[in-house]
């Protein structure tokens, strides 16, 4: 399941719920990171450092805080030359999802920006339960 064309496009208005065209499992993007990088989507760490630096998806950026003005400037900056077809992941997975203070503002800051190819992996409880615990791949560390 590769991140193109009408399967993976969506509207920045809509709502960011488990199960709607914005949101990605991580069993979904297990499957999508067994494609060439070539055809993988550039996947964003909008989550707190530390936790980043324990344990992050392979491959992925860390562009600072979501919820912090520092955090979304870094990720203006890091997106900024990229065509707006671009496709990206967003993930945090500080906290359940429904408290999670960072994905949200990323989304709507990127849909903002014009970006039509973003999706939020959807992190029910945390990074560690919800990835790292359950055998995905992982890197450990900076």
């Amino acid at each position: 399941m590769l991140l193109s064309g009408a399967a993976f496009a969506q509207s920045g208005n809509a709502e960011l719920a488990p199960g709607s065209p914005q949101v990605i499992t991580p069993e979904e993007l297990v499957e999508i990171l067994q494609a060439p990088k070539t055809e993988r989507p550039l996947i964003l760490n909008v989550g707190p450092w530390l936790l980043y630096r324990q344990a992050h998806i392979p491959d992925s950026e860390y562009v600072g805080t979501g919820s912090e003005k520092n955090g979304m400037e870094q990720l203006r900056k890091r997106v900024k030359s990229l065509p707006h077809a671009q496709a990206i992941v967003l993930y945090c997975g500080c906290c359940p999802w429904e408290h999670c203070p960072n994905v949200r503002p990323a989304f709507k800051e990127l849909s903002a920006m014009g970006f039509s190819n973003v999706k939020v992996l959807y992190i029910a409880d945390n990074f560690g339960t919800d990835w790292v615990s359950k055998g995905y791949p992982t890197v450990k560390g900076d």
